[in-house]
């Protein structure tokens, strides 16, 4: 039985607007006025009963990106559909990098809402069965093996896991958001001689700051309000396995003095404890933060830095391992699979993979999970194009050519990335004659065009405006690290820019050159 709908709006005309709208169409609505209320049902005892948010994103006090940065720190999975009334590519990136599922621009349609809650509804039921289904597989443990990758960024942190695999060392895992860092963790768990014993994850981000003491070291009954329970703590959980702190930059620091010691002397005090308690545990640790920028900012003790630093492991962002893309999208695909093996996709096109590559990916391989997943579920075809992916599209549309032929390295890999013993469709348009294909070299997807449409070298100053013009896209505008990546000094790139007309506070180019 479908769940109730969150309408979360400031507006009381538009908050009618859409619940007589989810009335209509059998839906149930709770409706709030505020970005705090809604996040208050989200945190009470009736979110179980919430199956869709409909979240408006400019509100007084917390605005709808406020109400996803929470959902998403408090773990709340939710899909949400954003409101907004300005249509804005920013705007819907910006939410959508934030977690959400799907847009529509105010005043939307009934229709236009249905359609959203329809697909957000199939998603979220396809993901229940897919979890349904993990759990009947059931154990089995995580190595290095079963890492999807064929990038040779990655072949260092394959070498340095196995190597940690097998001491006992304090291990620290940096890397951005959504890289896969509990992944390798789980990895080197999987590869030792631990294998077999617990492995607890906490995310120290996502912890009250008044629990995070109890939640890892426990408590005795009636140690403080709300002590109903005596609570053994997460370090005591992991006793003889591995314990996997997430985040562990968002540590209080009154908290990292307790850490400190647990670490050196193996023991920890529970709340309201009389007595220490002795812990035999594999500490892995994870953070997207630079902890010795926080060391020097005095936000990370020093000597906890030190203590976890003993071996650290950097896994590169997604952007820096585009060649793993094809693999992972096969991957995911093939996950989602077995949820109705009525309907098997053949595979995906050409140019939606070429378009995936030249992504940024900012959210990285969660963020391409997440979009594949939510291609394979709603696509229509036996194949996934270009069209399944449109905020990706959005994105990648200004700053490379979708409808220019794919390099033949691209090809080959795509060609590779196989499903179900099926080639990957290939929809990029008419084919070319030999005669056209030996004459018009094909560029890597993301590169410029060396020749112009009549076979001639293009002019410099074309091939310097474009490539500035995609730097500054590229970087999101920041001027210090585009003036780097191209080799010239900030007063060169801004003097390139006022000959160009380019404006560098927005990154826009109010004219181009003829």
């Amino acid at each position: 039985m479908t769940g109730s709908i969150l309408i979360v709006d400031d507006d009381p005309v538009q908050r009618r607007l859409v619940e007589a709208a989810l009335t209509k169409f059998g839906h149930t609505a709770i409706v709030t006025d505020s970005g705090a209320a809604g996040l208050d049902v989200l945190d009470g005892p009736n979110a179980r009963e919430v199956s869709v948010v409909i979240l408006d994103l400019v509100m007084p006090g917390l605005d709808g990106i406020g109400v996803l940065k929470a959902m998403r720190e408090r773990a709340i999975n939710i899909p949400v559909i954003v409101q907004t009334a300005q249509g804005g590519i920013e705007t819907v990136v910006s939410a959508m990098r934030h977690g959400a599922f799907d847009f529509v621009v105010k005043p939307a349609s009934p229709d236009r809402l249905q359609t959203a809650i329809s697909n957000a509804l199939k998603v979220e039921a396809v993901e229940d069965e897919m979890k349904r289904v993990s759990r009947r597989r059931g154990g089995g443990h995580l190595t290095f093996k079963d890492m999807i990758t064929r990038s040779p960024a990655m072949d260092r942190v394959i070498r340095l896991g196995q190597k940690a695999a097998a001491s006992n060392i304090p291990i620290l895992i940096e890397g951005e958001s959504g890289v896969g860092k509990e992944l390798v963790a789980r990895a080197i768990q999987g590869s030792g001689d631990r294998r077999s014993k617990p492995f607890v994850t906490v995310n120290c981000g996502a912890i009250p700051d008044n629990l995070v003491e109890s939640i890892l070291f426990g408590h005795e009954k009636g140690s403080f309000t709300g002590a109903s329970e005596k609570h053994t703590g997460k370090f005591v959980e992991a006793h003889s396995g591995t314990l996997f702190l997430d985040e562990i930059g968002d540590l209080p620091l009154d908290v990292q003095v307790k850490l400190l010691r647990a670490v050196q002397e193996g023991e920890v005090d529970p709340v309201g404890g009389r007595s220490t308690v002795k812990v035999d545990i594999r500490l892995i640790s994870a953070t997207h933060r630079n902890l010795l920028q926080q060391v020097k900012d005095g936000k990370f003790r020093e000597d906890l830095f030190y203590r976890l630093n003993v071996y650290p492991i950097f896994v590169p962002p997604l952007r820096d391992r585009r060649d793993d893309i094809p693999y992972l999208v096969r991957h995911f695909m093939e996950k989602v699979a077995p949820t109705d093996p009525r309907r098997r996709l053949a595979g995906i096109s050409a140019t939606a993979l070429a378009m995936l590559q030249a992504y940024d990916w900012p959210g990285n391989i969660r963020q391409l999970e997440n979009a594949v997943f939510r291609a394979s579920v709603l696509a229509e075809g036996d194949v996934l194009t270009e069209e399944e992916f449109p905020q990706i599209r959005a994105q990648v549309e200004g700053t490379v050519n979708l409808g220019a032929e794919p390099a033949s390295a691209i090809a080959d890999t795509v060609a590779d990335a196989t499903l179900h013993g099926d080639e990957v469709a290939d929809t990029m348009g008419p084919a070319l004659s030999d005669g056209e294909a030996s004459a018009r070299p094909q560029p890597r997807f993301g590169t410029l065009r060396a020749l112009d449409e009549r076979g001639n070298v293009r002019a410099l100053a074309d091939v310097e405006l474009e490539m500035i013009k995609l730097a500054i896209d590229h970087y999101n505008g920041q001027m210090s690290e585009v003036a780097r990546r191209l080799g010239i000094g900030r007063s060169t790139l801004y003097r390139k820019l006022k000959e160009y007309g380019i404006d560098p506070e927005a990154g826009r180019v109010d004219r181009l050159a003829s």
